[in-house]
């Protein structure tokens, strides 16, 4: 049996997926940002994803990084097994207007079928808002769906809040899972939610919170009033009322304690709002390696 298997980290952001798939002992040989932060993060991070002579004006790309997806040589990616990408939510959510495909952000998901179709790893996985589900009455998310189906892999999806594996943020988000048809996979069964254990209480070293589970961590609203329904970044802790940091924000979205962020809390927070859940996604990721492996028994 295969001791490991590979992915590629597309929209990668600040590594949710890495870190999640680095969990499952899965290899990271191939990933794509297009945010300058988010990328120096990235790679304060993750040693194994090369950074040297990105920035060759012909280039943009190295054997293993690319900062625009759009101009990536889709034969040069590596071949892998899985594809992850929690591509841009901005033109689907209610922040974003929900412009959709009228926004350039929004047709950067046929790069990811490109890909798809080019490379023909095992599975895919995506992420977005649960609103892509009725963007534009559905259309969106048909297109989505058929165009996946039609380049040759089934289409699995379901929402799945933060809190339902034990992070204390409501954060409802949309997963989408997809095999390559010669796998023959019929059904697959996302995991079940676990019991939350971890509270605000736990994020703030178990002082006493005035919400069990968080706010989602977004960008807009940030220093809001605690009663501003934009608030999202402001709590009573022990009585006095307190904003969070990077620190708190690692703990609410699963980050490890000692993940480094080499920007400003302002920029670090924003890159937080715009990650995962890690641990949804390595639950999620688990189930995909199963099948994979077991296919390859």
């Amino acid at each position: 049996m295969k001791r490991y298997y590979t992915f590629i980290d597309l929209f990668a952001g600040i590594g949710g997926f890495h870190i999640a798939f680095n969990n499952l002992n899965c290899k990271c040989v191939f990933a794509a940002e297009w945010n300058e932060k988010a990328r120096q993060t990235y790679f304060t991070n993750f040693s194994n994803i090369k950074y040297e002579q990105l920035f060759d004006k012909k280039k943009q790309q190295t054997k293993n990084f690319a900062t625009d997806i759009t101009k990536v040589d889709k034969f040069s990616i590596p071949h892998h097994n899985i594809l992850c990408a929690g591509f841009p939510c901005q033109p689907f959510s209610q922040a974003g207007f929900k412009k959709g495909f009228k926004d350039e952000r929004g047709t950067l998901f046929f790069n990811i079928a490109e890909i798809l179709k080019v490379k023909t790893p095992e599975a895919f996985f995506l992420e977005n808002v649960r609103g892509l589900i009725n963007h534009d009455n559905g259309n969106t998310f048909k297109v989505i769906k058929n165009t996946l189906e039609e380049i040759g892999y089934s289409f699995f999806y379901k929402i799945i809040k933060a809190s339902d594996f034990n992070l204390p943020q409501h954060r409802p988000r949309l997963y989408m899972v997809g095999f390559r048809h010669d796998l023959k996979i019929k059904d697959f069964q996302f995991p079940s939610p676990l019991p939350l254990k971890k509270t605000m209480s736990d994020v703030f070293d178990g002082a006493i919170v005035n919400k069990k589970i968080g706010y989602t961590l977004r960008v807009g609203g940030k220093g809001s009033k605690l009663s501003d329904r934009r608030n999202w970044d402001g709590y009573i802790v022990d009585g006095i009322e307190t904003r969070i940091t990077p620190k708190h924000g690692k703990r609410m979205q699963g980050f490890p304690d000692d993940f480094i962020f080499p920007v400003s809390n302002s920029i670090a927070m924003k890159q937080l709002g715009n990650s995962v859940a890690i641990p949804v996604i390595t639950a999620i990721g688990k189930k995909i390696v199963d099948i994979i492996a077991n296919k390859n028994e």
